[in-house]
């Protein structure tokens, strides 16, 4: 009997492309941390000044007040970078060009990779 296969029978797969973290998407997840951080100490505090403002401290209302924009800035800027991570994670990396480098591009756009372009 022979093996099943001929000589060209095996692995289709190339090598694996090596996983690098990128000191963008770092970045930018360092920040979301941090806003989400912030986000959660500022709602904290809207409300310790919110009960302190109904207690009778009117200078309370106040702090209230720029606290709660606060909290709906850090979120928003928050909300933002993860719409970056997702992009980023979204575009694949690019890929050499094959041929000459004006004849062909690659094109990727909001989304996502499109495809080719030839001029």
């Amino acid at each position: 009997m022979t093996p099943m296969g001929g000589k060209r029978a095996g692995s289709r797969r190339g090598p694996r492309p090596q996983r690098r973290v990128s000191p963008t998407l770092l970045g930018l997840s360092l920040g979301v941390t941090l806003l989400v951080v912030a986000w959660g100490y500022l709602v904290f505090a809207a409300i310790d000044f919110g009960s302190e403002a109904r207690g009778g401290r009117g200078e309370a209302w106040w702090f209230l007040g720029l606290a709660s924009l606060g909290a709906v800035a850090c979120l928003f800027a928050g909300l933002m970078l993860v719409a970056r991570i997702l992009r980023l994670l979204a575009t694949p990396p690019a890929a050499p060009s094959v041929g000459h480098a004006n004849d062909v591009d690659t094109v990727a756009t909001s989304e996502g990779y499109v495809g080719r372009r030839v001029r």
